[in-house]
């Protein structure tokens, strides 16, 4: 029996053994699963908030300047006298920039009453010329503000009225 006893002592230290490493390679999964989930967790928290880059994205609010009074242009078609009233805002985003823009409103005003009067009565009587009047005197009043201001103001003119008789 003795023999018998002999060769089942190296077999029960060979499985406790395999127990032993087994338990101890949980352990270890267990540790690295706890570490990497405290470590994500923590890193999560202490994310940085959103950069100056993320928030430039948004635009500020539109600020609406009236150009008054209101202007009229004469036209003279087939030897009959016709007339245009156009009521005009001009849309902008920096107030201060809209400000030294004011200054130079005679020169503004100037280049617009040339460019309505230059127009034609037929043109304007259909909404593609009405649109294709908008975008010139916008290109007139963003090119003022590049040369006088530094830089384009005005984002768009709106036309508010535009009564044509």
């Amino acid at each position: 029996m003795a023999k018998s006893e002999a060769v089942k002592d190296p077999a029960g230290k060979g499985k406790l053994k395999l127990i032993l490493l087994i338990v101890l390679a949980l352990l270890l999964v267990i540790g690295v699963s706890i570490g990497a989930t405290w470590y994500v967790m923590h890193s999560a928290k202490s994310k940085p908030e959103p950069t100056s880059d993320v928030v430039s994205n948004v635009k500020p609010a539109a600020i609406y300047e009236a150009m008054a009074p209101a202007f009229v242009a004469n036209f003279n078609q087939n030897g009959r006298q016709r007339y245009m009233q156009v009521s005009i805002t001009m849309l902008a985003r920096n107030q201060a920039d809209l400000d030294a823009l004011k200054v130079h409103m005679p020169v503004i005003r100037n280049n617009l009453v040339m460019l309505f009067s230059g127009q034609s009565f037929d043109t304007l009587a259909t909404p593609v010329g009405q649109e294709m009047l908008r975008q010139k005197a916008t290109a007139s009043v963003q090119e003022v503000a590049q040369k006088e201001v530094g830089k384009v103001v005005v984002e768009q003119l709106l036309f508010t009225n535009f009564v044509l008789q």
